[in-house]
């Protein structure tokens, strides 16, 4: 009777040993391809991201929106217009000079217009150029160090029943959180490229208030968002960064637990961080 136990418990002690051993590669190979995407992602201009998405973007700029922003630029300058002639004492005091201004104003706002695809995607040029430099300055892989994973059986074989199901549901729960930290990552880094094409989309509006000076806050203050969606990029690289100095202070060894609890601990900082980067960014930028 003891016998059959006996094998019974090394079946199950087998078992368990095999599940484990599955669990931690799968676990460590999600970690290394979830922060590896997130600079591939981040390092990929709008153009490039999505190139379907980016044509209808771009149509839908053109023939919807830039006919609304030209309204928006003719009443501004019609304005602008007449609050120099107020300002001249109802040209009691003519001066030739405030018509050409007035020209020049209007020729820069149209120029701003037709040309606002251009500018904005300057932008983010301008912006990935910094984090594609900045990816390649970031000392350190982000890969967490799985070469202990070959002598980890013997240190699992050497365990107790008990501590090898206490380990297994803890690597569950581990694996579990990895996966759910995954898709955040991916509504963070996916996200922020949505909300750079929905800012867009929408860029010959902004535009078009640069012809008077009070409403000229409008275009500055989209301007500022843009450059803050640029180089939010950069903020998750760096965040990226600081991840793989962290991580690589994780030696998997005989402490199992608190090696998988480490690398748990630290993917959740770097969701947190990756959530603040946004934030952060518009405050550098004081854009609201």
């Amino acid at each position: 009777m003891d016998s059959v136990l006996e094998q019974i418990g090394e079946w199950l002690k087998e078992l368990l040993v095999s599940a484990i051993m599955n669990q931690l590669t799968g676990l460590f190979d999600s970690v290394n391809t979830q922060v590896g995407d997130i600079a591939a992602q981040v390092g990929t201009t709008p153009a490039n991201f999505s190139p379907g998405v980016f044509a209808m973007i771009r149509n839908v700029s053109e023939s919807v929106i830039i006919p609304i922003a030209g309204l928006i630029l003719t009443f501004i300058a019609c304005y602008e217009l007449i609050q120099m002639i107020i300002d001249h004492n109802n040209l009691a005091s003519f001066k030739t000079w405030i018509f050409f201004k007035w020209v020049f104003k209007t020729f820069v706002a149209v120029t701003l217009i037709t040309n606002t695809f251009n500018i904005v995607m300057a932008v983010f040029d301008v912006s990935q150029h910094v984090i594609n430099n900045a990816g390649g300055l970031i000392a350190g892989s982000t890969a967490v160090d799985t070469s202990a994973l070959e002598t980890m059986q013997d240190t699992l074989e050497a365990m107790e029943l008990g501590s090898l199901f206490g380990l297994f549901m803890q690597c569950m729960v581990v694996q579990f959180t990895i996966k759910a930290l995954s898709v955040l990552i991916f509504v963070i880094v996916y996200g922020r490229m949505i909300e750079i094409y929905l800012m867009t989309s929408m860029a010959p509006i902004p535009f078009s208030t640069f012809g008077n000076r009070e409403q000229s806050m409008v275009g500055q203050n989209y301007l500022r968002s843009l450059f803050a969606l640029g180089f939010q990029g950069f903020l998750i690289m760096i965040c990226v960064g600081i991840y793989a100095v962290l991580i690589q202070s994780i030696s998997v060894s005989d402490d199992i637990i608190g090696s998988i609890w480490g690398i748990l601990g630290y993917t959740v900082l770097l969701c947190f961080t990756l959530f603040k980067t946004g934030a952060l960014a518009k405050s550098v930028f004081s854009a609201h």
